[in-house]
């Protein structure tokens, strides 16, 4: 069992893969390993999706790297193996994003990304720090994971879903802020797992194990 994070150059990816290989030890699950390879890819048990950045910036980096996003979309869409989008990597799931310019997404879960606009002026933006997560669908993402534990985020844009049914979780910062969307084989966070404490590494070790 093999669970790739994909490195398009574009973020740190450090404190991810230390965080996932910590849990694929911890729960004796799948190897970890950071690749840019399309077949390595291709053939994983799990595929994982992080990103920093700016969505467009992002969607340009992945897609300049020559046949990756293709290798990705057939490991997940087509064969079902579960996926794991990260910040950035969560939002390029929407249908398209609105940061600087409309760019599309893979439209993998309807809905767009959107800037954060809380009705509490005094709040800032970007999103950042630890806030309470509100869990409104069932998924083996939180098991053992109870409403009110803490993620910690850090963003200026948000994805709004289409059909409520794929927001499995969000925060309170002003209004409602997406924390976890997914369907099917597909889960996204916006908050940093690898950066959440004991709240993101039982998540990590959920995804492990998840077998959809």
């Amino acid at each position: 069992m093999t669970t790739v994070i994909v490195d398009y150059e574009s973020g740190n990816l450090h404190s991810a893969e230390k965080a996932f290989q910590r849990m694929a030890v911890e729960t004796g699950t799948s190897a970890v390993f950071v690749t840019s390879d399309p077949d390595i890819v291709r053939r994983a048990d799990r595929v994982v999706l992080p990103g920093d950045g700016a969505f467009p910036a992002c969607r340009k980096e992945l897609f300049d790297h020559r046949g990756l996003f293709e290798a990705i979309e057939e490991s997940v869409i087509t064969n079902g193996q579960p996926f794991m989008g990260i910040c950035i990597g969560m939002q390029m799931m929407a249908t398209r994003g609105l940061e600087y310019s409309e760019t599309p997404g893979f439209d993998w879960v309807g809905g767009e990304v959107a800037p954060i606009e809380p009705s509490d002026t005094a709040l800032k933006v970007p999103h950042m720090g630890w806030n309470d997560l509100v869990l409104t669908g069932a998924h083996p993402l939180f098991d053992g994971i109870s409403g009110g534990d803490h993620a910690y985020f850090v963003h200026s844009y948000h994805f709004r879903v289409n059909n409520p049914v794929h927001l499995l979780a969000h925060v309170d910062y002003g209004g409602q802020i997406t924390a976890v969307v997914g369907r099917d084989n597909i889960v996204g966070t916006q908050f940093h797992p690898e950066k959440s404490q004991a709240t993101g590494l039982r998540m990590i070790a959920n995804f492990l194990n998840w077998r959809p």
